[in-house]
């Protein structure tokens, strides 16, 4: 039941980063960033008024019950953590051609495990170590083919937002198990939401509006609300396979990240991107180290 639901994520998930893609061509991040989130905080807000005015069952899978305060900062840390990752990918998405942006993004497993044999204590099968070793190897080839479209994974400041929000997404990853194992799935949605609605506001007011005139203007695309649209169900799919009690978020955090097959199939048919065989056999061998890291355990 867990593994479909994260395979379902995945798909949605997919198809959220090529809205992403889409809306930040050209365009101002932030206030995508921004309104995408409103998107899904006006969904999350009907189930939230359902529930309080009991059109929606305390016994539903929908219902959202009421959360203490020691829970609602929970969220909100999440929700810190999240936002900076996001900011970073979001930066890095409109710089990055998706056929480099994808296999960096596909490494987060790996970041993950090593966060599970940090502070959860666990150990590493040989078979894990060759596959950590094998992500190592073939993200280290996929910066020599960015070296050919001129992307210096040393130099490129875009490069390394990429990692450190692929980083950030790891460590939300990892408190994820922790969060959902005590707090209701539709709870953490609706208040997760809500709060990236109210965070973003001050950063939008204080980093993007007194200097909109002279950065990446802003305009308006349709596949803009897509994006909240989608990560709301992704994200649903992936709260409630994580809160499941015999779900693993190793092999959760793996196959969620599979989604970046459907962005950079996505990068390469669609956006034409340059070097796609040489940087196909890479992703490969990434994929290849993580599926290791799943079967060594």
């Amino acid at each position: 039941m867990w593994l479909l639901l994260a395979i379902a994520s995945a798909v949605f998930l997919g198809f959220y980063d090529i809205f992403k893609k889409i809306s930040l061509d050209k365009n101002a991040v932030l206030p995508i960033l921004f309104l995408s989130t409103v998107a899904g905080s006006i969904i999350m807000a009907g189930f939230v008024i359902a529930s309080e005015t009991g059109l929606i069952a305390e016994d539903s899978m929908a219902y959202v019950p009421h959360l203490t305060t020691i829970e609602h900062w929970k969220l909100v840390l999440k929700t810190v953590i999240v936002l900076s990752s996001w900011i970073c990918t979001y930066f890095a998405l409109k710089h990055l051609p998706l056929t480099i942006f994808a296999p960096i993004r596909s490494t987060g497993p790996l970041w993950t495990s090593a966060g599970a044999f940090v502070i959860f204590a666990e150990r590493l099968t040989p078979m894990q170590w060759a596959g950590g070793g094998l992500v190592f190897i073939f993200f280290y080839l996929f910066s020599t083919a960015g070296k050919l479209e001129g992307f210096s994974f040393r130099s490129n400041k875009y490069v390394w937002l990429m990692i450190a929000g692929t980083l950030a997404g790891s460590v939300s990853a990892l408190y994820d198990r922790y969060l959902l194992r005590e707090i209701n799935v539709m709870a953490v949605e609706a208040y997760f939401t809500f709060y990236q609605t109210l965070l973003l506001i001050p950063v939008l007011a204080i980093f993007w509006y007194p200097t909109r005139a002279r950065t990446t203007r802003f305009s308006w695309r349709w596949s803009i609300p897509f994006i909240g649209v989608f990560l709301l169900i992704g994200d649903y799919l992936y709260f409630y396979s994580v809160s499941l009690p015999d779900s693993l978020i190793s092999i959760i955090a793996l196959v969620r990240r599979s989604n970046v097959l459907i962005v950079f199939l996505f990068g390469a048919l669609i956006f034409k991107e340059h070097n796609i065989k040489k940087k196909g056999m890479y992703l490969i061998g990434i994929l290849l180290g993580l599926i290791l890291l799943v079967l060594g355990r």
